[in-house]
Protein backbone atom coordinates (compact mmCIF):
# COMPACT_ATOMS: atom_id res chain seq x y z
CA UNK A 1 0.00 0.00 0.00
CA UNK A 2 1.53 3.31 -1.10
CA UNK A 3 0.79 6.45 0.83
CA UNK A 4 0.05 9.45 -1.35
CA UNK A 5 3.25 11.24 -0.36
CA UNK A 6 5.45 8.51 -1.85
CA UNK A 7 3.74 8.67 -5.22
CA UNK A 8 4.06 12.41 -5.68
CA UNK A 9 7.69 12.20 -6.75
CA UNK A 10 7.57 8.96 -8.73
CA UNK A 11 8.40 10.71 -12.02
CA UNK A 12 10.63 13.41 -10.59
CA UNK A 13 14.40 13.40 -10.66
CA UNK A 14 16.19 12.67 -7.38
CA UNK A 15 18.31 15.31 -5.64
CA UNK A 16 21.47 13.60 -6.92
CA UNK A 17 20.15 13.58 -10.49
CA UNK A 18 19.18 17.25 -10.27
CA UNK A 19 22.69 18.07 -9.00
CA UNK A 20 24.30 16.18 -11.90
CA UNK A 21 21.98 17.94 -14.36
CA UNK A 22 22.83 21.32 -12.85
CA UNK A 23 26.57 20.61 -13.03
CA UNK A 24 26.26 19.64 -16.72
CA UNK A 25 24.13 22.71 -17.47
CA UNK A 26 26.63 25.02 -15.80
CA UNK A 27 29.54 23.45 -17.68
CA UNK A 28 27.59 23.83 -20.96
CA UNK A 29 26.74 27.49 -20.32
CA UNK A 30 30.38 28.29 -19.53
CA UNK A 31 32.37 26.04 -21.87
CA UNK A 32 30.14 25.02 -24.81
CA UNK A 33 27.29 27.41 -25.66
CA UNK A 34 29.41 30.57 -26.19
CA UNK A 35 31.74 28.77 -28.63
CA UNK A 36 29.54 26.28 -30.47
CA UNK A 37 28.68 28.52 -33.43
CA UNK A 38 32.38 29.08 -34.15
CA UNK A 39 33.16 25.35 -33.85
CA UNK A 40 30.41 24.69 -36.38
CA UNK A 41 31.38 27.43 -38.81
CA UNK A 42 35.14 26.75 -38.75
CA UNK A 43 34.90 22.96 -38.28
CA UNK A 44 36.86 23.14 -35.02
CA UNK A 45 37.23 19.93 -33.00
CA UNK A 46 37.16 21.23 -29.37
CA UNK A 47 39.51 18.66 -27.83
CA UNK A 48 40.32 20.88 -24.82
CA UNK A 49 36.63 21.39 -24.01
CA UNK A 50 36.03 17.65 -24.29
CA UNK A 51 38.91 17.00 -21.88
CA UNK A 52 37.43 19.59 -19.51
CA UNK A 53 34.17 17.61 -19.57
CA UNK A 54 36.19 14.53 -18.58
CA UNK A 55 37.45 16.39 -15.49
CA UNK A 56 33.82 16.34 -14.30
CA UNK A 57 33.72 12.57 -14.86
CA UNK A 58 31.99 12.78 -18.24
CA UNK A 59 34.60 10.52 -19.90
CA UNK A 60 33.39 7.50 -17.92
CA UNK A 61 29.79 8.25 -16.95
CA UNK A 62 28.68 4.64 -16.69
CA UNK A 63 32.13 3.09 -16.40
CA UNK A 64 32.39 1.40 -12.98
CA UNK A 65 34.05 3.22 -10.10
CA UNK A 66 36.56 0.33 -9.78
CA UNK A 67 37.79 1.21 -13.27
CA UNK A 68 37.97 4.93 -12.49
CA UNK A 69 34.56 5.96 -13.88
CA UNK A 70 31.74 7.65 -11.98
CA UNK A 71 29.48 4.58 -12.16
CA UNK A 72 26.20 6.37 -12.85
CA UNK A 73 23.06 4.96 -14.48
CA UNK A 74 21.70 5.59 -17.96
CA UNK A 75 19.23 8.25 -16.82
CA UNK A 76 22.09 10.29 -15.36
CA UNK A 77 24.02 9.83 -18.62
CA UNK A 78 20.98 11.02 -20.60
CA UNK A 79 20.65 14.10 -18.38
CA UNK A 80 24.30 14.98 -19.02
CA UNK A 81 24.00 14.49 -22.79
CA UNK A 82 20.75 16.48 -22.91
CA UNK A 83 22.34 19.34 -20.97
CA UNK A 84 25.44 19.51 -23.19
CA UNK A 85 23.36 19.27 -26.40
CA UNK A 86 21.59 22.47 -25.34
CA UNK A 87 24.89 24.10 -26.30
CA UNK A 88 26.13 21.78 -29.06
CA UNK A 89 24.50 18.45 -30.02
CA UNK A 90 27.52 17.47 -32.13
CA UNK A 91 29.99 17.77 -29.24
CA UNK A 92 27.60 16.08 -26.80
CA UNK A 93 27.08 13.15 -29.18
CA UNK A 94 30.84 12.81 -29.65
CA UNK A 95 31.31 12.48 -25.87
CA UNK A 96 28.45 9.94 -25.81
CA UNK A 97 30.22 7.72 -28.37
CA UNK A 98 33.40 7.77 -26.30
CA UNK A 99 31.37 6.73 -23.24
CA UNK A 100 29.81 3.85 -25.13
CA UNK A 101 33.27 2.63 -26.21
CA UNK A 102 34.72 2.90 -22.69
CA UNK A 103 31.69 1.11 -21.20
CA UNK A 104 32.07 -1.81 -23.60
CA UNK A 105 35.68 -2.30 -22.53
CA UNK A 106 34.75 -2.00 -18.84
CA UNK A 107 31.69 -4.25 -19.01
CA UNK A 108 33.03 -7.04 -21.24
CA UNK A 109 36.83 -6.70 -21.32
CA UNK A 110 39.33 -8.82 -19.37
CA UNK A 111 41.27 -7.15 -16.56
CA UNK A 112 44.26 -6.90 -18.92
CA UNK A 113 42.40 -4.92 -21.59
CA UNK A 114 40.70 -2.74 -18.96
CA UNK A 115 44.02 -1.91 -17.31
CA UNK A 116 45.55 -1.16 -20.69
CA UNK A 117 42.95 1.39 -21.86
CA UNK A 118 40.55 2.68 -19.21
CA UNK A 119 43.06 4.68 -17.10
CA UNK A 120 43.73 6.91 -20.14
CA UNK A 121 40.19 6.79 -21.58
CA UNK A 122 38.27 7.92 -18.49
CA UNK A 123 40.17 11.28 -18.33
CA UNK A 124 39.93 11.36 -22.15
CA UNK A 125 43.68 11.60 -22.55
CA UNK A 126 42.89 8.97 -25.18
CA UNK A 127 39.47 9.18 -26.81
CA UNK A 128 37.49 6.18 -28.05
CA UNK A 129 35.59 5.54 -31.29
CA UNK A 130 33.01 2.82 -31.96
CA UNK A 131 33.49 1.02 -35.29
CA UNK A 132 30.57 -1.09 -36.49
CA UNK A 133 29.30 0.43 -39.76
CA UNK A 134 30.93 -0.41 -43.11
CA UNK A 135 30.29 0.94 -46.59
CA UNK A 136 28.39 -2.25 -47.45
CA UNK A 137 26.74 -2.88 -44.07
CA UNK A 138 24.86 0.01 -42.52
CA UNK A 139 21.45 -1.09 -41.30
CA UNK A 140 22.45 -4.71 -42.01
CA UNK A 141 25.25 -4.47 -39.46
CA UNK A 142 25.60 -8.25 -39.02
CA UNK A 143 26.79 -8.51 -42.65
CA UNK A 144 30.07 -6.74 -41.83
CA UNK A 145 33.15 -7.91 -43.75
CA UNK A 146 36.15 -6.63 -41.76
CA UNK A 147 38.03 -9.83 -40.97
CA UNK A 148 40.31 -10.81 -38.09
CA UNK A 149 42.37 -13.98 -38.61
CA UNK A 150 44.14 -15.56 -35.62
CA UNK A 151 47.92 -15.83 -36.02
CA UNK A 152 49.62 -17.03 -32.82
CA UNK A 153 49.01 -14.47 -30.09
CA UNK A 154 47.69 -11.85 -32.54
CA UNK A 155 44.73 -11.26 -34.83
CA UNK A 156 45.48 -9.93 -38.30
CA UNK A 157 42.74 -7.43 -39.18
CA UNK A 158 41.83 -6.35 -42.71
CA UNK A 159 38.86 -4.24 -43.83
CA UNK A 160 37.42 -0.77 -43.37
CA UNK A 161 34.80 1.06 -41.33
CA UNK A 162 32.64 3.93 -42.57
CA UNK A 163 31.26 7.13 -40.94
CA UNK A 164 33.44 6.78 -37.83
CA UNK A 165 33.12 9.65 -35.35
CA UNK A 166 36.64 10.55 -34.25
CA UNK A 167 38.16 8.84 -37.30
CA UNK A 168 41.72 10.08 -37.76
CA UNK A 169 41.73 12.00 -34.45
CA UNK A 170 40.86 9.50 -31.74
CA UNK A 171 43.48 7.16 -30.31
CA UNK A 172 41.31 4.10 -29.52
CA UNK A 173 38.96 2.20 -31.87
CA UNK A 174 36.56 -0.43 -30.50
CA UNK A 175 36.06 -2.46 -33.68
CA UNK A 176 33.57 -5.16 -34.65
CA UNK A 177 35.36 -7.78 -36.77
CA UNK A 178 34.51 -11.13 -38.29
CA UNK A 179 36.46 -13.96 -36.63
CA UNK A 180 34.06 -16.73 -37.65
CA UNK A 181 31.23 -17.57 -40.03
CA UNK A 182 28.80 -15.17 -41.69
CA UNK A 183 26.01 -13.60 -39.63
CA UNK A 184 25.94 -12.18 -36.10
CA UNK A 185 27.51 -15.20 -34.35
CA UNK A 186 30.80 -14.84 -36.27
CA UNK A 187 31.52 -11.33 -34.97
CA UNK A 188 34.00 -10.40 -32.24
CA UNK A 189 35.10 -7.13 -30.68
CA UNK A 190 38.73 -5.88 -30.71
CA UNK A 191 40.40 -2.74 -29.39
CA UNK A 192 42.71 -1.27 -32.05
CA UNK A 193 45.03 1.71 -31.56
CA UNK A 194 45.47 4.57 -34.00
CA UNK A 195 49.22 4.10 -34.29
CA UNK A 196 49.27 0.33 -34.89
CA UNK A 197 50.97 -0.50 -38.21
CA UNK A 198 48.42 -0.81 -41.02
CA UNK A 199 45.80 1.57 -39.57
CA UNK A 200 44.98 4.48 -41.89
CA UNK A 201 42.15 6.95 -42.41
CA UNK A 202 40.15 8.34 -45.31
CA UNK A 203 39.67 12.06 -45.87
CA UNK A 204 37.45 13.91 -43.41
CA UNK A 205 33.82 13.64 -44.58
CA UNK A 206 32.08 16.84 -45.68
CA UNK A 207 28.83 16.79 -43.68
CA UNK A 208 25.59 18.75 -43.44
CA UNK A 209 26.11 19.16 -39.69
CA UNK A 210 28.07 17.70 -36.79
CA UNK A 211 30.92 20.00 -37.81
CA UNK A 212 32.56 20.06 -34.36
CA UNK A 213 33.57 16.41 -34.63
CA UNK A 214 35.79 14.60 -37.10
CA UNK A 215 34.25 11.81 -39.20
CA UNK A 216 36.29 9.56 -41.48
CA UNK A 217 36.66 6.08 -42.89
CA UNK A 218 39.00 3.87 -40.82
CA UNK A 219 41.07 1.32 -42.79
CA UNK A 220 42.87 -1.78 -41.52
CA UNK A 221 45.50 -3.33 -43.77
CA UNK A 222 46.92 -6.45 -42.10
CA UNK A 223 46.89 -4.82 -38.64
CA UNK A 224 48.39 -7.12 -36.00
CA UNK A 225 46.30 -6.80 -32.82
CA UNK A 226 47.24 -8.69 -29.62
CA UNK A 227 44.71 -11.39 -28.69
CA UNK A 228 44.47 -9.80 -25.21
CA UNK A 229 42.71 -6.85 -26.93
CA UNK A 230 39.63 -9.04 -27.47
CA UNK A 231 36.61 -7.61 -25.63
CA UNK A 232 34.38 -10.48 -24.49
CA UNK A 233 34.77 -13.90 -26.09
CA UNK A 234 35.06 -14.79 -29.76
CA UNK A 235 31.61 -14.61 -31.33
CA UNK A 236 30.21 -12.27 -28.66
CA UNK A 237 30.93 -9.06 -30.56
CA UNK A 238 27.52 -8.51 -32.09
CA UNK A 239 25.72 -8.96 -28.76
CA UNK A 240 28.16 -6.51 -27.15
CA UNK A 241 27.66 -4.04 -30.02
CA UNK A 242 23.88 -4.19 -29.64
CA UNK A 243 24.05 -3.75 -25.85
CA UNK A 244 26.28 -0.74 -26.40
CA UNK A 245 23.70 0.67 -28.79
CA UNK A 246 20.89 0.47 -26.21
CA UNK A 247 22.77 3.13 -24.27
CA UNK A 248 23.93 4.97 -27.40
CA UNK A 249 20.33 5.27 -28.59
CA UNK A 250 19.26 6.80 -25.30
CA UNK A 251 22.12 9.28 -25.50
CA UNK A 252 21.45 10.32 -29.08
CA UNK A 253 17.76 10.74 -28.21
CA UNK A 254 18.82 12.87 -25.25
CA UNK A 255 20.96 15.01 -27.58
CA UNK A 256 17.82 15.64 -29.66
CA UNK A 257 15.88 16.60 -26.51
CA UNK A 258 18.54 19.10 -25.47
CA UNK A 259 18.86 20.64 -28.92
CA UNK A 260 15.09 20.93 -29.32
CA UNK A 261 14.72 22.48 -25.85
CA UNK A 262 17.27 25.14 -26.81
CA UNK A 263 15.27 25.93 -29.96
CA UNK A 264 12.00 26.21 -28.02
CA UNK A 265 13.70 28.65 -25.65
CA UNK A 266 15.10 30.64 -28.58
CA UNK A 267 11.65 30.70 -30.23
CA UNK A 268 9.99 31.96 -27.02
CA UNK A 269 12.46 34.84 -26.78
CA UNK A 270 12.20 35.68 -30.48
CA UNK A 271 8.40 35.55 -30.74
CA UNK A 272 8.01 37.79 -27.69
CA UNK A 273 10.44 40.37 -29.15
CA UNK A 274 9.37 40.27 -32.80
CA UNK A 275 6.57 42.71 -33.67
CA UNK A 276 4.22 42.42 -36.66
CA UNK A 277 0.77 43.99 -37.16
CA UNK A 278 1.48 46.20 -34.10
CA UNK A 279 1.91 43.33 -31.64
CA UNK A 280 4.36 40.63 -30.60
CA UNK A 281 3.96 37.59 -32.81
CA UNK A 282 3.76 35.59 -29.52
CA UNK A 283 0.32 37.21 -29.03
CA UNK A 284 -1.09 35.45 -32.08
CA UNK A 285 -2.99 32.26 -31.38
CA UNK A 286 -1.24 30.60 -34.33
CA UNK A 287 2.14 31.14 -32.65
CA UNK A 288 0.85 30.04 -29.26
CA UNK A 289 -0.63 26.82 -30.63
CA UNK A 290 2.63 25.98 -32.43
CA UNK A 291 4.61 26.57 -29.23
CA UNK A 292 2.13 24.51 -27.18
CA UNK A 293 2.42 21.56 -29.58
CA UNK A 294 6.23 21.79 -29.59
CA UNK A 295 6.35 21.74 -25.79
CA UNK A 296 3.79 18.93 -25.44
CA UNK A 297 5.50 16.67 -27.97
CA UNK A 298 8.96 17.31 -26.53
CA UNK A 299 7.82 16.57 -22.97
CA UNK A 300 6.18 13.32 -24.12
CA UNK A 301 9.42 12.23 -25.84
CA UNK A 302 11.46 13.20 -22.78
CA UNK A 303 9.23 11.20 -20.42
CA UNK A 304 9.54 8.09 -22.61
CA UNK A 305 13.30 8.49 -22.91
CA UNK A 306 13.80 8.86 -19.15
CA UNK A 307 11.65 5.77 -18.54
CA UNK A 308 13.64 3.80 -21.14
CA UNK A 309 16.91 4.91 -19.51
CA UNK A 310 15.80 3.47 -16.16
CA UNK A 311 14.91 0.19 -17.90
CA UNK A 312 18.37 -0.05 -19.48
CA UNK A 313 20.04 0.68 -16.12
CA UNK A 314 17.93 -2.02 -14.45
CA UNK A 315 18.42 -4.49 -17.32
CA UNK A 316 14.64 -4.86 -17.70
CA UNK A 317 13.53 -7.54 -20.21
CA UNK A 318 11.94 -4.90 -22.48
CA UNK A 319 14.92 -2.49 -22.32
CA UNK A 320 15.85 -2.84 -26.01
CA UNK A 321 12.29 -2.19 -27.18
CA UNK A 322 12.03 0.88 -24.95
CA UNK A 323 15.45 2.21 -26.01
CA UNK A 324 14.35 1.86 -29.66
CA UNK A 325 10.98 3.53 -29.03
CA UNK A 326 12.62 6.39 -27.14
CA UNK A 327 15.28 6.90 -29.81
CA UNK A 328 12.68 6.88 -32.60
CA UNK A 329 10.34 9.31 -30.84
CA UNK A 330 12.96 11.67 -29.38
CA UNK A 331 14.93 12.09 -32.61
CA UNK A 332 11.89 12.52 -34.87
CA UNK A 333 10.25 14.89 -32.37
CA UNK A 334 13.47 16.83 -31.84
CA UNK A 335 13.86 17.52 -35.55
CA UNK A 336 10.18 18.40 -35.92
CA UNK A 337 10.37 20.86 -33.00
CA UNK A 338 13.51 22.52 -34.36
CA UNK A 339 11.90 22.83 -37.80
CA UNK A 340 8.92 24.66 -36.28
CA UNK A 341 11.24 26.87 -34.21
CA UNK A 342 12.96 27.82 -37.47
CA UNK A 343 9.58 28.65 -39.03
CA UNK A 344 8.71 30.88 -36.07
CA UNK A 345 11.93 32.81 -36.67
CA UNK A 346 10.90 33.45 -40.28
CA UNK A 347 13.72 34.51 -42.61
CA UNK A 348 16.05 35.08 -39.65
CA UNK A 349 15.81 31.40 -38.75
CA UNK A 350 17.48 30.58 -42.06
CA UNK A 351 20.50 32.77 -41.26
CA UNK A 352 23.64 31.64 -39.47
CA UNK A 353 23.33 34.74 -37.25
CA UNK A 354 20.80 32.75 -35.22
CA UNK A 355 21.52 29.30 -33.77
CA UNK A 356 18.38 27.55 -35.06
CA UNK A 357 19.77 26.46 -38.45
CA UNK A 358 22.77 24.81 -36.76
CA UNK A 359 20.48 22.71 -34.57
CA UNK A 360 18.32 21.93 -37.61
CA UNK A 361 21.43 20.57 -39.39
CA UNK A 362 22.92 18.79 -36.37
CA UNK A 363 19.74 17.00 -35.29
CA UNK A 364 18.92 15.75 -38.78
CA UNK A 365 21.45 12.92 -38.54
CA UNK A 366 20.06 11.63 -35.24
CA UNK A 367 17.27 9.75 -37.02
CA UNK A 368 19.92 7.98 -39.15
CA UNK A 369 22.76 6.95 -36.85
CA UNK A 370 22.86 4.44 -33.97
CA UNK A 371 20.33 2.48 -36.05
CA UNK A 372 17.99 4.35 -38.43
CA UNK A 373 14.50 5.13 -37.21
CA UNK A 374 13.23 2.57 -39.73
CA UNK A 375 15.38 -0.08 -38.02
CA UNK A 376 14.00 1.13 -34.66
CA UNK A 377 10.51 0.32 -35.94
CA UNK A 378 11.72 -3.15 -36.99
CA UNK A 379 13.14 -3.77 -33.50
CA UNK A 380 9.95 -2.56 -31.79
CA UNK A 381 7.57 -4.56 -34.00
CA UNK A 382 9.70 -7.71 -33.84
CA UNK A 383 9.66 -7.55 -30.06
CA UNK A 384 5.88 -6.95 -29.99
CA UNK A 385 5.19 -9.91 -32.27
CA UNK A 386 7.42 -12.21 -30.22
CA UNK A 387 5.03 -11.97 -27.23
Amino acid sequence: MHVAGELVSQFDLTEDQLAIQEMARRFTADAITPYAAEWDEKHIFPRDTIRAAAELGFGGIYVSEEAGGIGLGRLEAALIMEAMAYGCPSTSAFISIHNMSAWMIDRFGSQAVKDKYLPSMVPMERIGSYCLTEAGSGSDAAALKTRAVRDGDHYVVTGSKQFISGGGENEIYVVMVRTGDEGPKGISCLVIEKDMAGVSFGAQERKLGWHSQPTAQVNFDGVRVPVENLVGGEGEGFRIAMMGLDGGRLNIGACSLGGAQRCIDEALTYTKDRKQFDQSIADFQNTQFMLADMETELQAARTLLYAAAVKVTENAPDKTRFAAMAKRLATDTGSSVVDRALQLHGGYGYLMDYPIERFWRDLRVHSILEGTNQVMRMIIARDMLRQ
